[in-house]
C-alpha cells in the first residue's frame, strides 16, 4: 500500500509492506504517482538497480533518487519494482529491477515533476510485522 501525505511546499510519499522490499517498492510507486497515473504505465522496459549505503534510511533516499536519475536519463516512468535488500556488516545493499515505459506525453498525463527525494520526515521502521517507509520529495 502506498499513500501521499501533506507537506507545506512539497509532497510526502509513504510505503507500507510486509517486508522492507515491499515497503520500498510501494514508496517508489507513491513517488511516481505524483507524476503520472500508474495504471497508464506498461511495464515493458526493465532497468537493473544496485545501491549500497551505510544505513537503511539512506538506502531509501538513494533508491528513490536513483529512480529519478533513471527517469531523467532514459525518459522513463516506473510502476513496478522487484527488490532484494540485505545487510552485510556496516553496509546495506539493494538489488533489483524497475519496470516501466518511455514517457509518452499523449498517453501519460504529466501531473507534477518530482525533483528529488529528501531526508525530511524520513522514516524507515518495522512495527508489528509491517514496514513503514516515508520521506518528502521536492516538486
Amino acid at each position: 500500500m502506498f499513500e501521499l501525505f501533506e507537506h507545506k511546499a512539497d509532497v510526502g510519499v509513504r510505503g507500507v509492506g510486509k517486508s522492507k522490499e515491499e515497503a520500498f517498492a510501494e514508496c517508489a510507486k507513491a513517488m511516481f504517482s505524483v507524476t503520472v497515473d500508474l495504471k497508464e504505465i506498461d511495464s515493458e522496459e526493465k532497468f537493473d538497480i544496485e545501491i549500497e549505503t551505510n544505513d537503511l534510511e539512506s538506502l531509501l533516499v538513494d533508491f528513490l533518487n536513483h529512480l529519478l536519475y533513471l527517469r531523467d536519463v532514459n525518459e522513463t516512468v516506473f510502476n513496478r519494482f522487484d527488490l532484494y535488500i540485505i545487510n552485510e556488516g556496516d553496509e546495506w545493499k539493494l538489488n533489483g529491477k524497475a519496470f516501466g515505459e518511455k514517457i509518452n506525453k499523449k498517453k501519460h498525463n504529466i501531473k507534477s515533476d518530482v525533483k528529488a527525494a529528501s531526508y525530511h520526515q524520513l522514516i524507515v521502521e518495522e512495527k508489528d510485522g509491517k514496514w513503514l517507509v516515508q520521506c518528502v520529495v521536492d516538486v
